[in-house]
C-alpha cells in the first residue's frame, strides 16, 4: 500500500501553511520517538486530524467550499437540507416535541437549512444542539446562524461532550469517514498492523504482527472476506499481489455507536456518509483499502502528504456499524442510497416549487440535485442508515430503495 504520488501535481501550500504542516509534522514525530519509534496508522489519523489547535480539524484552515478542499452535500444545495428536514419533521413530531443533535456541523449550513425549513413545517426542535471540537468552525457556525438566522439561533446550543440522554434525532452527516482509522494487512494467515515510523526525516510504512486485543477480533472475524480460501470473496493467492490485502477497521465509529445507543432513549439516529457493506468494502477490486486525503479539491492517496493541511478519510463499513447497532439494542429503520433517500423525503418536489420557466432560479437548482441524485456523482456511493429505539412508524427517507440486504 505504497501511497502514489499525487497526479497531477498539488497547488502549493502558502508560506504560513508550510509552517503549520512542518510543526504538525514534528509533533507526530516526537509522538513516534516516544513510543519507540512506531505508531499505529490510526495513531498518526488522530493526531493530523484532532492534535489540540494543530490537526486539521481543530486548526484554523479554511475546508468546506470553493477555498478549502472538499464540498459537502449541505453546501452543494439548500434542497439537500431541506428533504433532510422532512425526515427530521417525522421523527420529532409537533413543535418543541424533540431535539435535534449534529456531530460536525461544518459551516453551519445543514442546521441552517434544517431549522429554516422544520420552521415552515411546523416542527421546530426544542433545542438543536451541534457538537464541534473545532473552536473556529463553531465560530462560523454561530456567525452564519446569527446572520441568516437570529430568530432561530437562541435554540442552537454547542455541546463538549455527549448529554446523558437524548430523545429526538441524532444526524451525523460525513462524520464517520473522517475517524481515525486502523490499517490491517492480512497476508494468508497472519494478520498485520500496518503503522508509521521515521525514515531519514520522512514517514513511512512499517507493519507489525497483530496477535490479540480488539482490533485483532475484528480483523480474526473479517479474515474470510479478505481471504477467499476460507471462503472469502477476497484477492486469490498466487496474483500478483500475493495473497496480500490491506484495509481499514475503525474501531472509533463502533465505539460512537455505542456511546450513541447507550445515549439515546427515544428517537432516531440518522447517518449519512460514502461506503459499502462488508462484500462491498472487502472486495478483490480494494485490495489497498479505501483510503483516501483532500485537499484543495484534488483527491489522492497519501496521507504522509502536508499533515495537517489536508483531509483524511476512509470509506465506512456499514455492516460494522449495524452490527454494533444491533448488540446494543438499537433497530434497524433503514438503509439506502442518498439518491433514494432524497427522492423519498421529496427533493424533486421541491426543485418542483420553481418553475422550469425561471431559468435564473430553476437551472443552478436542478444542477445541484443531479450531482446530489447521479449515480456519477453522490447518489450511489453515499448511503443513508438509520437506527431508532421507540420509533413505531416507518420512516419517509426509506420508503422505497431499500438495500439493507447489503448489510
Amino acid at each position: 500500500m505504497q501511497p502514489l504520488s499525487p497526479q497531477p501535481p498539488l497547488p502549493a501550500p502558502s508560506h504560513a501553511a508550510l509552517e503549520h504542516s512542518r510543526a504538525v509534522k514534528e509533533l507526530i514525530k516526537a509522538e513516534i520517538a516516544g513510543a519507540g519509534g512506531w505508531i499505529s496508522f490510526e495513531h498518526y489519523m488522530r493526531l493530523a486530524s484532532y492534535a489540540p489547535g494543530m490537526g486539521y480539524y481543530s486548526g484554523g484552515a479554511a475546508k468546506f467550499g470553493q477555498e478549502g478542499d472538499f464540498v459537502t452535500a449541505p453546501e452543494i444545495s439548500s434542497l439537500y437540507g431541506r428533504a433532510v428536514a422532512r425526515q427530521a419533521a417525522q421523527v420529532l413530531g409537533n413543535e418543541d416535541k424533540g431535539n435535534v443533535l449534529e456531530f460536525g456541523a461544518g459551516t453551519g449550513k445543514l442546521a441552517l437549512d434544517l431549522l429554516l425549513e422544520l420552521e415552515k413545517l411546523g416542527c421546530l426542535p426544542r433545542h438543536y444542539f451541534i457538537l464541534e471540537v473545532s473552536a473556529e468552525l463553531q465560530q462560523r457556525q454561530q456567525v452564519l446562524l446569527e446572520r441568516r438566522a437570529p430568530h432561530l439561533a437562541a435554540r442552537v446550543i454547542w455541546l463538549t461532550q455527549l448529554p446523558e440522554q437524548f430523545n429526538g434525532l441524532i444526524l451525523a452527516n460525513e462524520v464517520l469517514d473522517a475517524m481515525p482509522v486502523h490499517l490491517v494487512r492480512w497476508r494468508g494467515f497472519q494478520l498485520f498492523e500496518r503503522g508509521v515510523e521515521t525514515d531519514a526525516d520522512e514517514f513511512k510504512w512499517s507493519d507489525r504482527p497483530l496477535m490479540q486485543g480488539e482490533l485483532f477480533q475484528a480483523a480474526s472475524i473479517l479474515r474470510p472476506l479478505a481471504d477467499p480460501e476460507m471462503g472469502g470473496v477476497g484477492p486469490h493467492r498466487g496474483s500478483d499481489r500475493g495473497g496480500d490485502y490491506v484495509s481499514e477497521i475503525s474501531l472509533a465509529a463502533r465505539h460512537f455507536m455505542l456511546s450513541l445507543s447507550g445515549m439515546l432513549k427515544q428517537g432516531a439516529i440518522l447517518l449519512i456518509d460514502y461506503g459499502f457493506g462488508h462484500n462491498e468494502y472487502y472486495h478483490p477490486q480494494r485490495h489497498r483499502g479505501t483510503l483516501m486525503c483532500h485537499y484543495r479539491h484534488y483527491a489522492h492517496d497519501d496521507p504522509f502528504y502536508l499533515p495537517g493541511l489536508q483531509d483524511i478519510t476512509s470509506h465506512v463499513d456499514f455492516s460494522a456499524i449495524a452490527e454494533v447497532a444491533h448488540k446494543t439494542g438499537l433497530d434497524l429503520l433503514g438503509y439506502t442510497s442518498q439518491a433514494h433517500f432524497l427522492i423519498n423525503c421529496g427533493i424533486t418536489e421541491l426543485l418542483a416549487q420553481i418553475p422550469a420557466e425561471n431559468a435564473r432560479d430553476y437551472l443552478p437548482l436542478a444542477n445541484q440535485v443531479q450531482k446530489l441524485l447521479s449515480p456519477a456523482e453522490m447518489g450511489e456511493l453515499f448511503k443513508v442508515i438509520a437506527f431508532g429505539k421507540n420509533v413505531s412508524t416507518p420512516l419517509t427517507g426509506f420508503a422505497s430503495g431499500d438495500k439493507s440486504r447489503m448489510l
